[in-house]
């Protein structure tokens, strides 16, 4: 008994740095987090500056997952003066009111080879649910975490009055995050 014992020990004791390598993760430099639109037709790029994620993932246990991110609006910049300029005001993020976005995972599941992060987002007062492809990839000690979505701006009324005609400016806003991630 006392050998079955210390052999059951001996194994947990082995067994445990695999199950505490865990799946928390610190975002590094070099991670960006962007979105795409368009306006009368012509594409453009933007990205926010300023934002938070805390990470856990594990591909075998996505069950075990989670993303909490947190953006700062007003660091938006699109590199047009004009429209860095309208972005934090009251018709697009009004972050006088509404200063951070905020997404949270409520789930992960596998979509064909693709893996899918189900969350709410919450802008501007609005929460709603959104789906991010995730393509994740270890590296050494960390990982590399690529992620991509569409919303509809509409629905979380950025870009409304005057600025709500998707002729003018598109529905849809594309999101792409890369996050360069180190063992926590």
């Amino acid at each position: 008994m006392k050998i079955r014992t210390y052999s059951l020990a001996l194994l947990l004791a082995l067994a445990a740095p695999c199950i505490a390598s865990g799946a928390d993760y610190k975002v590094q430099s070099g991670s960006t987090l962007g979105f795409t639109s368009n306006f009368q037709g012509s594409s453009f790029d933007g990205r926010f500056n300023q934002w938070t994620a805390a990470i856990s993932y594990d591909s075998v246990k996505l069950a075990s997952s989670k993303f909490d991110v947190t953006v700062d609006l007003a660091s938006a910049k699109t590199g047009d003066n004009d429209r860095d300029s309208a972005l934090p005001g009251p018709d697009f993020f009004n972050t006088a009111k509404y200063p951070q976005a905020h997404f949270v995972t409520t789930a992960f599941h596998q979509q064909g080879s693709q893996v899918v992060a189900d969350g709410m987002l919450t802008l501007r007062g609005v929460t709603k649910p959104v789906s991010l492809n995730v393509v994740f990839k270890p590296q050494g000690n960390g990982a590399t975490l690529d992620v991509t979505g569409t919303l509809k701006r509409l629905d979380f009324g950025v870009g409304g009055g005057q600025y709500a005609d998707t002729s003018v400016i598109g529905p849809d806003v594309k999101v792409t995050a890369h996050l360069v991630l180190g063992a926590k």
